[in-house]
């Protein structure tokens, strides 16, 4: 049986995409006066999509993952890089779950005191991504809250630029064994402006259709360019 929809949801908070609480991990002081040209963790908190602006079947998730842990960058069964310290975190987890598959949409903000904490976040993950291997083939498995077919999966690493925030985009394709056809498409943005690095990812899970889904890079740069237009 392919993964339910749940346990896509596990799988994007162990890449994730995709789920944790919109206000895990928010511990600033917002009454502090902000430096000048610096983004506030206020400002983040309403740049971040909420689910009545991406859809109609879109919602907060039900299950919250890990406060200290990033998006799985490379895919496969990779751990998901912590955090990195310094910051403030602000999310906002989103999910589309379906019969026929479900979409997730996590997005982390992590807010710095000064550029300099930003720029070495934005470091030590890009060489998280640089390590990532190119191709990955993954046995079946099937837990009590997990039933996934063997799957194989490209990962690919390319820059990006929007509007001011640079930075890079893992790219990743899971296609699984032909007795169970689906595909997994996911994209994790890591850009930074100012004092301020956005994780973003974005992953359709389709059931029974091996093909990509076919809006999938629309999709993706259109979220990610709204939340960093709203900043500016």
């Amino acid at each position: 049986m392919f993964p339910t929809a749940r346990a896509a949801r596990i799988a994007v908070t162990a890449l994730c995409a995709l789920a944790v609480t919109a206000a895990c991990g928010d511990s600033d002081d917002d009454g502090k006066q902000p430096d000048k040209g610096l983004i506030t963790a206020t400002t983040m908190r309403g740049a971040l999509l909420q689910a009545a602006e991406v859809g109609p079947t879109w919602s907060a998730p039900e299950e919250s993952a890990d406060p200290n842990q990033l998006v799985s960058l490379c895919g496969g069964t990779t751990a998901p890089p912590t955090v990195p310290p310094g910051g403030t975190i602000v999310t906002s987890p989103l999910v589309d779950e379906g019969e026929k598959g479900a979409q997730t949409l996590e997005q982390i903000a992590l807010v710095y005191g000064g550029k300099t904490g930003a720029d070495a976040a934005l470091a030590g993950l890009r060489g998280v991504a640089d390590g990532c291997q190119k191709s990955l083939s993954v046995p079946g498995v099937k837990t009590s809250d997990r039933n996934e077919p063997a799957y194989t999966e490209t990962v690919e690493v390319q820059p990006l630029n929007e509007g001011g925030w640079a930075g890079f985009v893992v790219i990743r394709h899971k296609k699984y064994e032909a007795g169970h056809p689906g595909t997994a498409d996911t994209a994790v943005v890591v850009a930074q402006t100012s004092n301020v690095v956005l994780v973003d990812a974005y992953a359709i899970y389709q059931l029974n259709n091996a093909s990509a889904a076919p809006s999938f890079d629309q999709d993706w740069k259109k979220l990610v360019g709204t939340v960093v237009q709203r900043v500016g």
